[in-house]
Protein backbone atom coordinates (compact mmCIF):
# COMPACT_ATOMS: atom_id res chain seq x y z
CA UNK A 1 0.00 0.00 0.00
CA UNK A 2 1.32 3.56 -0.72
CA UNK A 3 1.40 6.59 1.30
CA UNK A 4 -0.32 9.53 -0.17
CA UNK A 5 2.16 12.15 -1.32
CA UNK A 6 2.79 14.90 1.39
CA UNK A 7 0.93 18.28 0.35
CA UNK A 8 2.92 20.74 -0.92
CA UNK A 9 3.63 23.86 1.15
CA UNK A 10 5.34 26.91 0.93
CA UNK A 11 6.44 29.26 4.14
CA UNK A 12 5.71 33.14 3.76
CA UNK A 13 5.06 35.94 5.20
CA UNK A 14 1.61 36.93 5.16
CA UNK A 15 1.34 39.41 1.70
CA UNK A 16 -2.27 41.17 2.30
CA UNK A 17 -4.71 41.78 4.79
CA UNK A 18 -6.68 38.36 4.37
CA UNK A 19 -3.21 37.02 5.36
CA UNK A 20 -3.12 38.36 8.50
CA UNK A 21 -6.43 37.72 9.32
CA UNK A 22 -5.84 33.76 8.56
CA UNK A 23 -2.82 34.24 10.92
CA UNK A 24 -5.13 36.02 13.52
CA UNK A 25 -7.29 33.42 13.12
CA UNK A 26 -4.68 30.04 13.52
CA UNK A 27 -3.80 32.40 16.88
CA UNK A 28 -7.27 31.96 18.05
CA UNK A 29 -7.42 28.61 16.70
CA UNK A 30 -3.92 27.88 18.96
CA UNK A 31 -5.60 29.28 21.86
CA UNK A 32 -8.31 27.39 21.70
CA UNK A 33 -6.06 24.27 21.24
CA UNK A 34 -4.99 25.25 24.61
CA UNK A 35 -7.87 25.50 26.23
CA UNK A 36 -8.50 22.13 24.96
CA UNK A 37 -5.79 19.88 25.21
CA UNK A 38 -5.50 19.35 29.28
CA UNK A 39 -6.33 21.03 32.56
CA UNK A 40 -3.18 22.14 33.17
CA UNK A 41 -2.48 23.51 29.91
CA UNK A 42 -6.10 25.31 30.32
CA UNK A 43 -4.82 26.45 33.13
CA UNK A 44 -1.46 27.84 32.18
CA UNK A 45 -3.32 29.42 29.25
CA UNK A 46 -5.77 31.60 31.35
CA UNK A 47 -2.62 32.47 33.48
CA UNK A 48 -0.78 34.04 30.12
CA UNK A 49 -3.67 34.36 27.76
CA UNK A 50 -6.08 35.25 29.49
CA UNK A 51 -9.25 36.65 26.52
CA UNK A 52 -9.23 40.55 27.09
CA UNK A 53 -5.02 40.36 26.98
CA UNK A 54 -4.76 38.30 24.35
CA UNK A 55 -7.45 39.86 22.60
CA UNK A 56 -5.32 43.31 22.77
CA UNK A 57 -2.22 41.11 21.65
CA UNK A 58 -4.02 40.07 18.46
CA UNK A 59 -5.20 43.68 17.84
CA UNK A 60 -1.28 44.94 17.66
CA UNK A 61 -0.08 41.50 16.25
CA UNK A 62 1.84 43.14 13.24
CA UNK A 63 3.32 45.95 15.80
CA UNK A 64 4.62 42.85 18.67
CA UNK A 65 6.61 41.70 15.22
CA UNK A 66 7.55 44.08 12.79
CA UNK A 67 10.23 44.36 10.95
CA UNK A 68 12.79 44.57 10.41
CA UNK A 69 13.66 42.75 13.88
CA UNK A 70 10.21 40.87 14.37
CA UNK A 71 8.49 38.55 11.90
CA UNK A 72 5.62 36.72 10.94
CA UNK A 73 5.37 33.43 8.92
CA UNK A 74 2.64 31.56 7.61
CA UNK A 75 2.58 28.12 5.94
CA UNK A 76 0.54 27.69 2.94
CA UNK A 77 -1.05 24.27 1.39
CA UNK A 78 -3.52 24.10 -1.08
CA UNK A 79 -4.03 27.57 -1.91
CA UNK A 80 -5.09 27.95 2.51
CA UNK A 81 -2.63 29.13 5.28
CA UNK A 82 -2.90 26.49 7.68
CA UNK A 83 -0.12 27.42 10.09
CA UNK A 84 1.79 30.45 11.51
CA UNK A 85 5.13 31.17 13.89
CA UNK A 86 6.24 34.85 14.79
CA UNK A 87 9.21 36.26 16.19
CA UNK A 88 10.12 38.56 18.82
CA UNK A 89 13.38 40.28 20.16
CA UNK A 90 13.82 39.72 23.34
CA UNK A 91 17.24 40.77 23.98
CA UNK A 92 19.60 42.51 22.31
CA UNK A 93 20.84 39.84 19.45
CA UNK A 94 18.41 37.30 21.17
CA UNK A 95 14.89 36.74 19.85
CA UNK A 96 11.71 34.24 21.09
CA UNK A 97 9.76 32.17 18.65
CA UNK A 98 6.00 32.06 19.49
CA UNK A 99 3.06 30.80 18.60
CA UNK A 100 4.09 28.15 16.02
CA UNK A 101 1.02 26.30 15.44
CA UNK A 102 -0.26 24.26 12.58
CA UNK A 103 -3.56 23.20 11.47
CA UNK A 104 -3.97 19.37 12.20
CA UNK A 105 -4.40 18.71 8.46
CA UNK A 106 -0.50 19.85 8.25
CA UNK A 107 0.69 17.78 11.01
CA UNK A 108 3.00 14.93 10.79
CA UNK A 109 3.73 16.51 7.15
CA UNK A 110 6.80 18.39 7.58
CA UNK A 111 5.30 21.71 7.37
CA UNK A 112 6.12 22.16 10.83
CA UNK A 113 10.27 21.57 10.30
CA UNK A 114 9.91 23.76 7.38
CA UNK A 115 7.82 26.89 9.18
CA UNK A 116 10.62 26.46 12.18
CA UNK A 117 13.73 26.36 9.84
CA UNK A 118 12.24 29.55 8.04
CA UNK A 119 11.77 31.21 11.45
CA UNK A 120 15.25 29.95 12.15
CA UNK A 121 16.73 31.16 8.58
CA UNK A 122 14.84 34.85 9.38
CA UNK A 123 16.32 35.19 12.59
CA UNK A 124 19.89 34.63 11.68
CA UNK A 125 19.43 36.60 8.36
CA UNK A 126 18.17 39.61 11.08
CA UNK A 127 21.63 38.71 12.78
CA UNK A 128 20.58 37.73 16.03
CA UNK A 129 22.77 35.09 17.38
CA UNK A 130 20.42 33.02 19.59
CA UNK A 131 16.89 31.99 19.88
CA UNK A 132 15.02 30.93 22.33
CA UNK A 133 10.97 29.25 22.68
CA UNK A 134 8.89 27.96 25.24
CA UNK A 135 6.27 24.52 24.90
CA UNK A 136 4.19 22.86 27.42
CA UNK A 137 6.05 19.73 28.56
CA UNK A 138 2.93 17.77 27.41
CA UNK A 139 3.43 18.69 23.67
CA UNK A 140 5.91 15.57 23.24
CA UNK A 141 5.46 16.08 19.12
CA UNK A 142 6.84 19.70 19.42
CA UNK A 143 9.82 19.19 21.99
CA UNK A 144 11.49 16.09 19.83
CA UNK A 145 10.46 18.42 16.50
CA UNK A 146 12.77 21.18 18.37
CA UNK A 147 15.15 18.90 19.76
CA UNK A 148 15.87 18.01 16.30
CA UNK A 149 16.41 21.20 14.73
CA UNK A 150 19.28 21.60 17.06
CA UNK A 151 17.59 23.45 20.26
CA UNK A 152 19.10 22.30 23.68
CA UNK A 153 16.38 22.45 26.93
CA UNK A 154 17.33 25.03 29.42
CA UNK A 155 15.92 27.25 32.24
CA UNK A 156 13.51 29.72 31.74
CA UNK A 157 14.76 32.83 30.23
CA UNK A 158 12.08 35.15 31.51
CA UNK A 159 10.12 35.73 34.67
CA UNK A 160 7.14 32.97 34.57
CA UNK A 161 5.07 32.35 37.48
CA UNK A 162 6.42 29.57 40.17
CA UNK A 163 3.08 27.59 39.01
CA UNK A 164 3.88 27.32 35.58
CA UNK A 165 7.44 25.86 36.00
CA UNK A 166 6.81 22.52 36.20
CA UNK A 167 4.11 22.71 33.12
CA UNK A 168 6.79 24.31 30.69
CA UNK A 169 10.17 23.14 28.83
CA UNK A 170 12.24 25.85 28.05
CA UNK A 171 14.81 25.78 24.70
CA UNK A 172 17.85 27.71 23.21
CA UNK A 173 19.52 27.60 20.02
CA UNK A 174 22.61 29.36 19.25
CA UNK A 175 22.93 30.38 15.39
Amino acid sequence: MTRPAPPAFRVRAPATRADMEAVRSLCWEYRDFLLGFDADVARMTHRFYPEPLYRDLMARLEQEHARPWGAILSIEAAGRIGGCGMIKPVFPGKAEIKRVFLRPALRGSGAGRALCRALIDRARADGYTTIYLDTARAFTPARRLYERLGFTERGPYAQVPPETLPLLSFYELTL
